[in-house]
């Protein structure tokens, strides 16, 4: 499969994930409760595929920037960007809070742009003026 494929696959599996979380948000869960048993879920997940696919040798074999930098991603993203999202799911509805929240799309796009140099082609401005008018919208 490629890069359009896999895009697909991971943005179908992401859409399914806030139901089950906001499901499991019901009642007296609070959003800091939620996102340690998400982060416990992926701990277990990680450990069972790593031990199986014998994964823990090449940890020995990135770099200690490329290990910062990803540890880092992972705190931003599983701690303190799904804090901030489950607070939102917690008291939001979900047609309302996942494309908001889902928008991050525009940030790396333009992120990539800035810092990585990346083309800004036509049809990449065009997705960009969409989700801004799609965020838009929702929050009127």
């Amino acid at each position: 499969m490629n890069a359009f494929w896999w895009s697909l696959v991971a943005a179908g599996i992401w859409g399914v994930v806030p139901l089950i979380e906001k499901l499991g948000l019901a009642g007296t869960v609070a959003p800091t409760t939620g996102v340690l048993a998400r982060s416990l879920g992926v701990m277990i997940g990680m450990t069972v595929w790593c031990v199986a696919g014998s994964t823990w040798k090449t940890l020995g074999t990135i770099s200690l920037r490329s290990f910062a930098l990803l540890a880092l991603g992972g705190f931003l993203a599983s701690v303190v960007a799904q804090m901030a999202f489950y607070r939102a799911l917690k008291t939001g509805h979900i047609s309302y809070v996942t494309p908001i929240a889902g928008a991050y799309p525009l940030v790396a796009a333009l992120l990539g742009w800035l810092v990585l140099q990346e083309p800004l082609s036509a049809a990449r401005l065009c997705g960009i003026v969409l989700i801004v008018l799609g965020v838009w919208c929702l929050g009127r």
